[in-house]
């Protein structure tokens, strides 16, 4: 019997040794791997960006261009109105698919998860199938006027990368709307339908102080969002159309002017890194 008891206590005592052995590693050992792979594979790249937009005269030099002002100021104009079209379009198509009945409102709500996973450049494809200068909506008018093309132009300016903004960003301000309205206690709307409430008014005094947070957590992503957009924009061909990243590909591609398109992306990425703490902020008094 003592025997026994040695034997099942000797193998125990080595896995109790490596335990305690793991104990005694610093816990910043462990986290030296991770870090050392965001270094080479993030910071050290973006390093090198800072370092050469640090050459003599680069910032005072970009800052003075006409182009990068005019860069700046579509990039927060567009930015700023699609978000206010995201908020506003998003708001009513929650309520409507989280307070309206109908068959297949269950699958709209999986289908805009699905939706997020899209990439920006498909929703402008299909816009442009939709409403380019030899899309389906000219084709018809041709084929029924006679003309010789179509009155449908407005992808190329800046109202359709406007549209397509708008059109791919949305689902961002639904999904934290649609989990905030699923914690909603239905019974504040019986009661104040009850009273006599009409809809407008339950929305807009019971409803909407609800969803201010998602609205601010959902409307600070997508103003990131749109700030950082590139695809959109170079799909869409709008002419006189330069954001900041469509400025920093000029720079480096078309003008190999390394030095200033590593200052505009590091202007992009002040901007953006600024506006994701807001989000992260306003994310976490929303809950979303």
């Amino acid at each position: 019997m003592a025997s026994a008891t040695t034997s099942t206590a000797a193998p125990a005592r080595p896995a109790a040794a490596r335990r305690e052995r793991s104990r005694t590693v610093p816990g910043w050992v462990w986290a030296l791997p991770p870090v050392a792979v965001l270094g080479l594979v993030f910071l050290y790249p973006l390093g090198l960006v800072v370092q050469e937009s640090l050459a003599p005269g680069a910032y005072a030099s970009v800052f003075a261009s006409a182009s990068f002002r005019d860069a700046l100021l579509t990039t927060v104009w567009l930015a700023l109105g699609a978000t206010v079209g995201c908020l506003v379009l998003g708001f009513v198509l929650a309520l409507i698919v989280a307070f309206v009945p109908f068959p297949g409102a269950k699958a709209v709500s999986r289908f805009i998860d699905v939706f997020l996973s899209f990439p920006s450049f498909l929703i402008t494809l299909a816009l442009l199938f939709v409403y380019g200068t030899v899309g389906m909506a000219n084709g018809l008018w041709t084929g029924a006027t006679g003309a010789a093309e179509g009155p449908f132009h407005f992808l190329t300016t800046p109202w359709g990368v406007l549209l397509a903004e708008i059109t791919y960003f949305t689902p961002f301000v639904m999904r934290p709307l649609l989990a905030a309205f699923s914690q909603l206690d239905t019974a504040q709307l019986e009661v104040a339908s009850s009273l006599g409430a009409r809809p407008a008014r339950i929305v807009r005094r019971v409803i909407l102080p609800e969803a201010l947070p998602a609205l601010a957590a959902g409307g600070s992503l997508v103003l990131v969002m749109c700030l950082n957009e590139f695809g959109i924009v170079l799909f869409t061909g709008a002419k006189g159309v330069t954001t900041l990243p469509m400025l920093v590909y000029s720079k480096a591609i078309l003008e190999s002017d390394y030095a200033a398109a590593c200052v505009v992306a590091v202007v992009n990425v002040a901007i953006s890194v600024g506006l994701y703490g807001l989000y992260r902020v306003v994310s976490k008094r929303a809950g979303a």
